[in-house]
């Protein structure tokens, strides 16, 4: 069944959003078994987002065909230790702090450590990252850290029906996005979509969608 969900999915993603750029499809792989993500890569999956460290390090000895590892969920600064030098995207930097201690342990490792800077663009209490109005003032701050690399931004929808207000939404973060691109040649992402949105943010100039149940169907919680 995850072959022909992946395969399916794999040819209804357009190869490029409005702006001409690369759809990168992440498979979020939260409470998946090992079986069932490595089905997923075998199908065509070449990115996975891991959205917990337990998980992570549980799993990442026995993914098949090299995948690219992002972590796409909260991410505690205690735990950062676990994913350095084996996470090739980090999308949800939401606050200074975690920018800090990746900066620290990538510069321990001798390693780069790519970014994401996430922005809570519905200005949800229950969500985290920086407002939409601190965008540039968090990126001149991380861009300074050593041994980061900002790549781009990351963003949640709300979970909201009022699609001309998701549609505001996301095209505010593609002008940040753009805004960004303008000052530094490494901006490359937009990560912006899920399993609900994933049209409607690619449509409003989203290049990185993170998907999950439309792959592994319904997550089991027990």
């Amino acid at each position: 069944m995850i072959k022909e969900n992946v395969e399916k999915f794999l040819g209804e993603v357009p190869k490029t959003n409005p702006f001409g750029e690369k759809i990168t499809v992440v498979a979020a792989v939260k409470m998946q078994t090992v079986e069932a993500i490595n089905e997923a890569v075998l199908a065509g999956i070449e990115v996975i987002g891991d959205n917990h460290v337990q998980e992570f390090k549980e799993k990442y000895e026995d993914i098949l065909g090299n995948p690219k590892r992002h972590f796409i969920g909260h991410l505690q600064t205690n735990k950062v230790k676990y994913l350095i030098g084996k996470t090739d995207l980090y999308h949800s930097v939401d606050r200074f702090g975690l920018a800090e201690e990746l900066s620290k342990r990538s510069q321990k490792a001798e390693i780069t450590s790519n970014i994401l800077i996430q922005i809570n663009i519905g200005n949800e209490e229950s969500k985290g990252g920086f407002e939409l109005d601190e965008v540039i003032t968090a990126y001149e701050h991380v861009k300074n850290l050593p041994n980061l690399k900002v790549k781009g931004l990351m963003a949640m929808l709300p979970f909201i029906d009022d699609e001309v207000e998701l549609k505001r939404l996301a095209t505010l973060m593609r002008q940040a996005f753009d805004e960004l691109k303008a000052l530094d040649s490494d901006i490359e992402y937009l990560s912006m979509g899920m399993s609900g949105d994933w049209k409607l943010c690619v449509e409003c100039g989203s290049n990185m969608i993170r998907v999950g149940t439309t792959l592994f169907g319904a997550r089991n919680y027990n």
